[in-house]
């Protein structure tokens, strides 16, 4: 019997491009393929520290099998430590369609003043982007068109902040440093709140948001109010995964 072909692990050379080395990990993101079997193979807990997240995307290129959404940002992080110029962080989707929410995130990556993202989709268009985009807001209002195209509505975008380059990292990914509701937000107010976002971040002035601990008071808070916890069992009904 035929042994499967392994995909060799990309790696940098001088003579690339960043635009080109981004390529090259999309591309063999791709050969992967994308996880259509319901089987999660590969365990990501959102909360864990960095460390033992490199340690799982590791594990991918060990084992090559088919990724979903989650995994490709883990993979995407693992893949472009050592790029100091490469900035990367989350950015999270939270859709509705047909009567359902789904949820979805890729990784947003910052370089030499231009955005572009990296990531898997079921959808060609939901996943990289080029490193094209003069402005943060630009590169989601690309994600939001996209959407539109199978009649998603956008309801909520998290960002994310940078994930630092230090592999051995014992600090989680701040996986949503910034939740915008766009759905009741005006576009004008949606760029605006993205560009401020995008300038504290390019100067390193953000601190994870578990750091704020009034902010963090003020939404515990929130969400032990009756009505949102009357709500939540409907909305973990109809999570649906539209990576």
């Amino acid at each position: 019997c035929v042994q499967p072909s392994v995909p060799p692990v990309p790696n940098y050379k001088l003579s690339m491009t960043i635009p080109e080395w981004l390529q090259a990990i999309q591309t063999y993101m791709k050969m992967l393929q994308y996880n259509h079997t319901g089987t999660q193979f590969f365990e990501i807990r959102k909360t864990r520290p960095l460390s033992g997240l490199m340690e799982t995307a590791k594990e991918m290129t060990r084992e090559s099998l088919p990724i979903k959404c989650l995994e490709a940002v883990i993979l995407g992080i693992y893949l472009t430590n050592g790029q100091p110029s490469v900035e990367r962080f989350p950015i999270s989707f939270k859709t509705h369609f047909s009567g359902n929410y789904f949820h979805h995130v890729v990784l947003g990556i910052y370089c030499n003043g231009r955005y572009g993202s990296l990531g898997m989709s079921r959808r060609s268009d939901l996943m990289d982007k080029p490193l094209t985009y003069r402005t943060l807001s630009d590169l989601i209002f690309e994600f939001e068109d996209s959407y539109k195209k199978y009649l998603h509505s956008v309801k909520k975008v998290k960002i994310g902040l940078y994930v630092p380059h230090e592999p051995h990292s014992f600090q989680p990914i701040e996986w949503k440093q910034l939740v915008l509701n766009v759905s009741k937000m005006m576009h004008t107010e949606v760029r605006k709140e993205l560009e401020k976002f995008a300038r504290d971040m390019r100067m390193k002035i953000l601190k994870p948001s578990s750091a704020h601990s009034p902010m963090k008071e003020r939404s515990r808070g929130k969400s032990l109010s009756p009505r949102r916890r009357q709500a939540s069992p409907q909305r973990r009904a109809c999570r649906r995964d539209k990576s």
